[in-house]
Formats: C-alpha cells, structure tokens, sequence
C-alpha cells in the first residue's frame, strides 16, 4: 500500500491570544510562531472565503487587532 502524503497544516497556535496587541507586535509574534501569511484587514473588508493554510487574519481597528482567525 501507497504511504499517505503529508499535508501542510497550520501551526499550533491559538488565534485568540493574538486580540488585543497591537498590529505590528502581533504580525511578528504570528511569523515567529509559524504563520506563512498573516494579513491585517479593516473592520468590514470584503474577503473571498478560500481557506489558505498557514494564513492567519486578523481584523485591526485604531492600531489593535480586534479579533483573528486562520485561513
């Protein structure tokens, strides 16, 4: 039988912790910890819904990420 291939995965992390600090020390904190891709969008942005592995999102309002989550 064929090994199983190996898929990517997201770090393990928990995006909740991320609510809170500022934009900048949250972006470095998250390529730290293994996120590929992290994008800081507006409250309200428009985003298409595909879900990217490795990517983390965090909506940032006055400097401050509001909340966060992956893909």
């Amino acid at each position: 039988m064929a090994p199983l291939p190996h898929f990517p995965s997201d770090p393990d992390d928990d995006p909740g912790a991320y609510a809170g600090l500022d934009a900048e020390t949250a972006a470095e904190r998250a390529r730290s910890r293994g996120w590929t891709e992290v994008r800081a969008l507006a409250p309200g942005t428009f985003i298409t819904l595909e879900y990217r592995v490795g990517r983390l999102n965090f909506e940032v309002e006055d400097g401050l990420v509001r909340r966060c989550w992956k893909g």
